[in-house]
């Protein structure tokens, strides 16, 4: 990792940017997938699979036939299986606490508003294939969907990994279709004769799946969030153990070569001895490949005080923090910008990766200053409702039409007019 001591304000900027995307590229390149698909169909979608995966859906379907989805449960280990169950119970009760009773506020006497919390209809998942099989995102996405009630969950993938299936069942997707890319976002997002068209499209993926998410926004269908290649900002001091946070940031960097983890710390013996751990660990790796590439793009950061470091992180607005110092919780309070924190020198990002109960899909590329990760809430909509008596018209009435008459709508006026007078009407009949 390229250490930089002490940089002036004036160059953290340069330092923490991003690796620059060609965005135009992509889309141009995605934006005839996305139309072939529209206007194709099914058949679209076989001749992409076909071109781009080397896959003929022709013969195998495009959807996974319910009895394939059962059958997975029989090619997973007890292990799995009963840590699949784990971190399911641990996710579900973590998003399950975020619902919210109604309340009812009366405004002022006989004016009563309250919101409730409605279920997002029909809700698609995207799980990428790639080198690792993403079930824990199956359940990351699949289970506040669930506990929201959207009615039909979809999930495309081109990975026929038996995890992911059985992940699916047990969260209550309705349908399985083995469809990858950029092709999957436009099936959701369009519909096709056999993938239903969805309102809302989740899950992450590689850059041409992020550009078609983004472009199908702007055709109206919702989504999760925009998204880039992943990270972690890792904050250690003294009283941190540098072994752990060595594996921190190669937990990171494994996940590809565009992933980029930042080192922040105020102490020069520290970032020696992580430097040191590091390449002891990184040769221990199955992936090491991508992960020294990852760490070729990363830096170390050294500052002189705890405010700086802190001015950093919100700065840069990682999707995982990992505080490392021996006051985590109380600078987790003046942290601002970030996906999910995680606090102490026990508290892996592994774990909100997998089953601690948070939520794993989370803003990258600095979004966290303005989004939050995934939530119960990603899935409901908040439809407010108010009604109001005879008499909290009279009082409310007043307002309404002074504040219509001032922005010259006379309709607006008269509607709660008619009402008033309709009711004087009555109380002197």
């Amino acid at each position: 990792m390229n250490i930089i001591s002490f940089p002036d304000r004036i160059e953290w900027p340069a330092l923490l940017a991003r690796p620059v995307q060609s965005t135009q590229q992509i889309e141009a390149a995605v934006a005839p997938i996305l139309s072939q698909v529209r206007t194709g169909g099914d058949a679209a979608l076989i001749e992409l699979a076909q071109k781009f995966d080397k896959v003929d859906l022709s013969t195998s379907g495009l959807d996974v036939p319910a009895t394939e989805i059962e059958a997975a449960e029989s090619q997973l280990s007890d292990e799995l299986k009963a840590a699949i169950h784990q971190a399911y119970q641990n996710i579900r009760l973590f998003h399950e606490r975020q619902k919210q009773p109604i309340e009812k506020v009366e405004t002022m006497p006989g004016v009563v508003c309250w919101r409730r919390s409605v279920g997002i209809e029909k809700v698609g998942l995207y799980i990428p294939g790639g080198t690792a099989p993403l079930f824990s995102t199956v359940l990351m996405l699949g289970i506040p969907a669930q506990l929201a009630g959207c009615r039909e969950v979809v999930l495309c993938t081109p990975s026929n990994h038996p995890a992911i299936y059985f992940a699916a069942k047990l969260v209550g997707v309705t349908k399985v279709f083995r469809i990858g890319g950029a092709q999957a976002i436009a099936a959701m997002a369009y519909g096709t004769e056999s993938v239903p068209q969805v309102y809302k499209i989740f899950g992450p993926g590689n850059q041409y799946v992020t550009a078609a998410k983004m472009l199908v926004a702007k055709e109206g269908v919702a989504i999760d969030m925009p998204a880039g290649p992943s990270e972690v900002a890792v904050y250690a001091d003294d009283s941190a153990v540098p072994a752990f946070v060595a594996a921190d940031l190669l937990s990171q960097a494994e996940h590809g070569s565009d992933s980029q983890v930042l080192l922040v710390s105020t102490s020069k013996r520290l970032v020696e001895l992580v430097n040191l751990a590091l390449p002891t660990q990184l040769g221990k790796l199955p992936r090491q490949e991508l992960a020294a590439k990852s760490l070729e793009n990363s830096k170390t950061i050294l500052v002189e005080t705890q405010q700086e470091a802190i001015d950093l992180l919100n700065a840069y607005a990682a999707e995982h923090l990992i505080l490392s110092v021996e006051n985590a919780e109380e600078v987790a309070e003046r942290i601002t910008n970030a996906g999910s924190i995680f606090l102490g020198n026990y508290t892996p990002e592994s774990a909100g990766d997998y089953a601690s109960g948070t939520n794993h899909t989370l803003p990258t590329n600095g979004f966290a200053r303005a989004y939050s990760g995934v939530s119960l809430d990603s899935f409901v909509k908040k439809i407010t409702v108010q009604h109001i008596s005879p008499e909290g018209l009279q009082k409310l009435g007043p307002v309404v039409e002074a504040m219509a008459e001032a922005e010259s709508l006379d309709a607006h006026k008269r509607a709660v007019s008619l009402r008033l007078a309709s009711l004087l009407e009555e109380k002197m009949t």
